[in-house]
């Protein structure tokens, strides 16, 4: 089958790439010339472990090819799924859906015969309605299905998540284009993988709800943390306590700084927006975001706390910048509200991140950027884990001890054990510890 995937973006080019190692033949179209001319010469636009080697393997056998020409990619293609950006609109937090309405636009007028038109992008309610009108009045005589196929992929573990998925939702309306979905997932379909076949319109809710849902978990066991510190309580404890009762699960109840990312920040705002304009506002997920918010920024009164009140002209070490690991992604990440926050009481940031080092430079200013944890925390007044980096988990603590100026670990991701630490001779502070 032929595939056109218009977005070269994150979500565009994981799903063209694990398309095309199902055997489709996939182009993937951007209006970026640069992206484009890096992706054909090897190079990706983003971090994601194992992308860089299954997107040269497919290119190598002619199934997946790069390209600004979306007129081709489109008449060829028997399935269009768009997958551009859907940021928070300034000023007013809804989802910005100007993207994803021009790629509509720019596909009318080169559909060929019977086509699946899939919106992969993360969308508000009733976009699939909006997208059918656009091509449908560009195009009184295309022939389209228009699919709601929302992506559930973790940044750092996409690949697995796309060819092990926990369910795929197909938000579907036309008995013809679930026979074009089933031929585009047929490997996942002859392995049983839970396939989710609904309206469009609850395809595109359930995207939504189930990022406010995880997002509603990570808030909720950061307030229990804050009330573990004020009772002498664990909340690791608390977490395994509760996650092993199955109708909690244990995932998302690490922790930590707060949420960020491309996707849980902009989609609670998005389905915020979404709920408050047809007259039923979630008023859970209001109360998630505005704590999220508030949250990171706290953090830093952590870091303060452990240098005695006061870190100006103190020179702090963040190990971390990241949202999370194994990405280089910095949208929303939890570093910047931190690091803005001590640099605001008079600090000096020092910081070390494996991959996101070049992100980490387009949003936060005056920082000096080590060549590796040891270096960040040489002469430094505290250090302070921020991303649970793997290679943070097993630190030369002893060395560490010599290098910093003063012996203070804040260790916001909870990655190492109290009484270790302490018996280095540190001064540790964690998250929902005593």
């Amino acid at each position: 089958m032929h595939i056109a995937v218009v977005g070269s973006g994150y979500v565009g080019l994981v799903s063209g790439a694990c398309f095309s190692d199902f055997g489709h033949v996939v182009s993937c179209v951007d209006v970026d010339a640069g992206k484009i001319a890096s992706l054909n010469a090897g190079k990706m636009p983003i971090y994601e472990p194992g992308l860089a080697e299954l997107v040269a393997t497919n290119v190598r056998q002619q199934r997946l090819f790069f390209s600004t020409d979306i007129k081709t990619a489109v008449r060829e293609a028997q399935a269009v799924f768009i997958a551009v950006g859907t940021p928070s609109r300034r000023g007013d937090g809804h989802a910005d859906l100007s993207y994803v309405y021009q790629v509509a636009r720019d596909i009318a007028g080169s559909l060929d015969g019977f086509t699946v038109v899939v919106t992969k992008s993360t969308v508000p309610v009733g976009t699939g309605d909006e997208v059918e009108r656009i091509i449908k009045e560009a195009r009184p005589d295309a022939d389209i299905a228009v699919v709601s196929n929302p992506e559930f992929l973790r940044e750092g573990a996409a690949i697995e998540d796309f060819k092990r998925p926990d369910r795929i939702v197909l938000g579907i309306e036309d008995e013809r284009a679930e026979a074009v979905m089933k031929e585009v997932y047929r490997p996942l379909y002859l392995n049983q993988a839970p396939f989710v076949f609904t309206n469009r319109r609850t395809s595109e809710l359930t995207k939504y709800a189930a990022n406010a849902f995880l997002a509603t978990k990570i808030t909720f066991i950061n307030e229990i943390a804050d009330l573990c510190e004020q009772v002498g309580a664990n909340v690791q404890d608390v977490a395994r306590g509760i996650g092993l009762d199955n109708r909690i699960g244990k995932k998302f109840l690490h922790a930590g700084p707060g949420y960020g990312g491309s996707c849980f920040p902009k989609d609670t705002q998005a389905l915020i927006k979404t709920a408050q304009d047809y007259g039923a506002p979630i008023r859970i997920v209001e109360t998630v975001s505005a704590v999220n918010d508030q949250r990171k920024r706290a953090m830093a009164r952590k870091v303060l706390a452990a240098c005695d009140g006061s870190v100006r002209g103190k020179t702090i070490a963040i190990l971390g910048l990241t949202f999370k690991p194994n990405t280089d992604d910095m949208r929303d990440s939890p570093a910047i509200s931190i690091i803005t926050a001590l640099q605001d009481n008079g600090a000096i940031i020092r910081a070390y991140d494996p991959e996101g080092e070049h992100q980490a430079r387009l949003v936060l200013d005056k920082i000096d950027y080590a060549k590796d944890p040891y270096d960040c925390a040489t002469d430094a007044d505290a250090l302070v884990i921020v991303t649970e980096w793997e290679q943070f988990r097993a630190l030369d603590l002893p060395r560490m001890t010599k290098l910093l100026k003063q012996p203070i670990l804040v260790d916001l991701r909870n990655i190492y054990d109290p009484e270790e630490v302490r018996r280095q001779a540190f001064s540790y502070t964690s998250v929902g510890r005593a």
